[in-house]
């Protein structure tokens, strides 16, 4: 008896070697354990352990959460361009004034994206990200002699020596690098210069404005008795307002404008006077400022605890520089750069400089120091969009569009090829003959005909949306032969056999039997389709008939690229959305490669 209840809990000899071929020799702990999991955590369990898919989950996550949380702190403008920003290379720097200058400053000029400065010796100093090599270009100091006044413009620099004698370098488009011969032939000393946009200009000692350059945007006209009586004079892209002797302020333009508006309180009491984009302002004598144009960006509003106190004014892109009479600085308007944080000095401030989207600020010791704009991650764009922000943006467009189309593909092909698998007979033959049809549609020349065809008929909104339906209504053939063969092999299972003899209706079976046996596969295949839809729309993008502009995704982004030039000057306008592009789209297959080999070992033996 004693031998027999041995005997019994022994397993019998076959079984034994068959359990041990089955669980590979594992120890006996590991084969309950595996035997207990469910083929759900068995799959989790293969997929972890693969490396490369691991990695392809971790990057994918990366960028798909760079790319739907980033843009709500860095936000775009659709519509946003600003030319003077355009093509400007990744890098920073911009407001790092060079050591040998810091300490020893006399004046400091900031243009789009670069910065020029004098010491007190009238040497010359370059920093920022320049928008022509000629800008590097700087005349000897031979040449040139002690220097004392500079001003840089968009992509040239004006300045002027202790013997009155005018230089110019950088960029000589539009004859600005020609001095008008009366300005030449002029003896009276340069009191005020300024390099513009299209345009430059000189004020002399005796009151004479001179201009040279283009004048295609800007017809500068003298009102009678202004010429001759100039005391300052400020000027943007669209006008020049000029300070007179007697404290008036006068636009010099014949056509009315909000800069035109000059307010009444202001003449014959000015004391300076400057201009932003959109915005002018005059400081009176009293050290108060007054605000006329438009109020982009807050450039108007004049922080009221600074009124009386102010006794020098500059004028950036959208936002203006003041110098208080307790030697601090105070700045207002757009801050997207950090163009309003002002530094802070251990001495009183004696001059303020303002540019495009930076500011700097000199101490009575002639030290200096900046703020704003110091560069850009990614670079700009041809219309001086920031990179790195519309990368952010294009990868949430470009995500979302194929998201959305491979639920849509997804949806239609599971319901056709599960349909067409569990009924067979006409209905799977009517149903594989539509899956050809919509195979047979040539999936680009017919979005470029549809796009042709609605052309300027649907907003962009509209258009996006279409986009996803197309992508989606077009894309679901592959999956619906998938899902029809896997339906096919499961239907003839025992359990389906069973539960129809158990009176489970067809719904039921379908739902509770069969698709969870094929869910995984249908997993695998959307993951997979999702990289081929992201590729799909970036392409339609690339050529043109995707989404456009404004809107930014990845394939629009590359658009420049078809540009040769582009390719060669301004690389990263095409390298960085086709890193991201590339990293997303290989992170993608690497997790649908890595889920297909964990529901099917055998997978990679094939």
């Amino acid at each position: 008896m004693a031998k027999k209840r041995k005997d019994a809990g022994r397993k019998p000899t076959a079984a034994a070697a068959a359990e041990r071929m089955v669980m590979g020799g594992m120890p006996q702990q590991d084969q309950d354990e595996e035997l207990m999991q469910s083929p759900m955590r068995m799959v989790v369990a293969s997929f972890i352990k693969d490396k490369v898919a691991m990695i392809g989950l971790c990057a994918f996550v990366i960028v798909f959460l760079c790319c739907m949380i980033l843009p709500f702190f860095f936000p775009i403008e659709l519509n946003y361009q600003d030319v003077t920003q355009a093509n400007v290379a990744p890098g920073f720097g911009m407001t790092k004034i060079p050591t040998a200058l810091k300490d020893n400053v006399l004046s400091i000029s900031t243009g789009s994206t670069f910065t020029v400065g004098i010491d007190r010796d009238g040497n010359v100093y370059e920093w920022g990200t320049f928008p022509t090599e000629k800008l590097k270009n700087i005349p000897s100091s031979s040449e040139m002699g002690k220097l004392t006044m500079i001003s840089a413009g968009l992509d040239h620099v004006v300045a002027v020596n202790e013997d009155n004698e005018i230089f110019t370098w950088g960029n000589d488009r539009m004859g600005l690098a020609n001095l008008p011969i009366e300005l030449e032939l002029n003896t009276s000393p340069i009191k005020q210069i300024s390099a513009g946009y299209q345009f430059s200009l000189a004020l002399t000692e005796s009151g004479r404005l001179y201009n040279w350059g283009s004048s295609y945007l800007l017809n500068i006209y003298f009102p009678e008795g202004v010429q001759g009586n100039i005391a300052q004079f400020e000027d943007n892209t669209n006008i020049v307002i000029a300070l007179t002797n007697d404290g008036e302020v006068v636009p010099l333009s014949n056509k009315a404008s909000s800069y035109t508006n000059v307010p009444e309180e202001v003449q014959g009491n000015t004391v300076d006077i400057a201009l932003s984009d959109e915005s002018a302002a005059a400081l009176t004598a009293d050290g108060r400022v007054y605000t006329w144009g438009n109020n982009v960006y807050g450039s108007m509003n004049v922080p009221e605890e600074i009124q009386g106190h102010v006794k020098d004014i500059e004028g950036g892109r959208y936002h203006f520089v003041a110098l208080l009479d307790d030697g601090t600085v105070a700045c207002w308007g757009n801050d997207n750069f950090g163009q309003t944080n002002a530094a802070t000095f251990d001495a009183p401030v004696s001059d303020i400089s303002a540019g495009y989207y930076g500011s700097y600020a000199i101490d009575e010791n002639g030290h200096a120091k900046g703020w704003g704009l110091d560069g850009y991650l990614m670079g700009t764009d041809q219309l001086g969009r920031d990179v790195f922000r519309r990368l952010l943006v294009g990868g949430r467009m470009t995500m979302t569009v194929g998201f959305i189309a491979v639920i849509i593909s997804t949806v239609i092909g599971v319901l056709v090829g599960g349909i067409s698998g569990y009924k067979g007979g006409k209905v799977d033959n009517l149903m594989m003959r539509l899956t050809e049809i919509v195979s047979s549609i040539p999936f680009l020349p017919f979005c470029i005909i549809l796009s042709s065809i609605l052309g300027n008929s649907i907003d962009q909104t509209q258009k996006i949306i279409l986009i996803m339906f197309i992508l989606g209504l077009l894309s679901w053939p592959g999956i619906a032969r998938l899902v029809r063969g896997s339906v096919l092999a499961e239907r003839e299972q025992e359990f389906v056999t069973a539960a129809k003899a158990l009176g489970v209706k067809e719904f039921g079976i379908i739902l509770r039997h069969i698709l969870p046996n094929i869910i995984t596969v249908i997993i695998v295949n959307a993951t997979l389709d999702f990289a081929t839809c992201m590729l799909t729309e970036s392409s339609l993008s690339f050529i043109g008939f995707g989404v456009t502009e404004p809107n930014a995704t990845w394939g629009n982004m590359l658009n420049g690229a078809q540009n040769g030039q582009v390719i060669e000057n301004y690389w990263w306008r095409w390298l960085f959305p086709s890193i991201a592009f590339g990293i997303c789209t290989i992170s993608i297959n690497c997790v649908g490669d890595g889920l297909r080999d964990a529901i099917d070992p055998k997978s990679k033996e094939r």
